[in-house]
């Protein structure tokens, strides 16, 4: 460690690295102020390390993943858009037709929690939804408060022309990647919250 630290004035790491030493140095210095040796080093090396680092935008993961979900979205959107569906209505939609479709006549919580949105704009869209005729929204008998789904016949239809059009979509975006089940089960462990 003690070389590491040494050589850091005169080969300071790039990038992520830099800026990993930076902090744990930083961090060290603040935590173990009377240590004469490594305070040395540290404070030595410290200002070769907090130079700013320009970090290119093409390796950060999240700008990628940034600009990968607007384009998709953009495919996703142009799909939707003869169907009359914007991409909001369409996830709201089919997460109901699929649960109708497995037996259950969910509440807007349940749909919203299928589809991973918001609840007072899953509400809202359902309203809209239920405007064009697509779903039926009934006061639930075990709690008033609460509206129970079905997806009409015609909503019925819709949902199953969009998910084509949308599959069609993603079928067309993610040709590219070599390995598709390699990139399912990465999406699910981040879906998941995993790391």
């Amino acid at each position: 460690m003690v070389g590491q630290v040494g050589s850091l004035r005169t080969h300071p790491p790039a990038g992520l690295e830099r800026q990993k030493w930076t902090l744990a140095a930083t961090q060290w210095l603040k935590a173990n102020p009377s240590d004469d040796q490594w305070t040395l080093l540290f404070a030595d090396a410290l200002p070769h390390l907090a130079e700013p680092v320009p970090l290119d935008p093409e390796d950060s993961p999240g700008f990628l993943l940034w600009h990968l979900t607007l384009r998709w979205q953009r495919e996703i959107a142009a799909a939707l858009t003869p169907l009359g569906l914007t991409h909001v209505q369409f996830v709201l939609l089919a997460a109901a037709w699929w649960l109708n479709s497995r037996g259950e006549d969910p509440n807007q919580l349940s749909v919203a929690r299928q589809a991973g949105t918001d609840v007072k704009m899953t509400s809202e869209v359902l309203r809209k939804l239920e405007a064009k005729g697509l779903i039926v929204r009934t006061v639930d008998a075990a709690d008033t408060r609460a509206r129970r789904i079905r997806v009409t016949e015609r909503g019925g239809e819709l949902a199953m022309a969009a998910v084509t059009a949308v599959e069609g979509v993603d079928t067309a975006f993610f040709r590219a990647v070599p390995d598709p089940a390699a990139l399912l089960a990465m999406l699910r462990t981040l879906a998941q919250g995993g790391g």
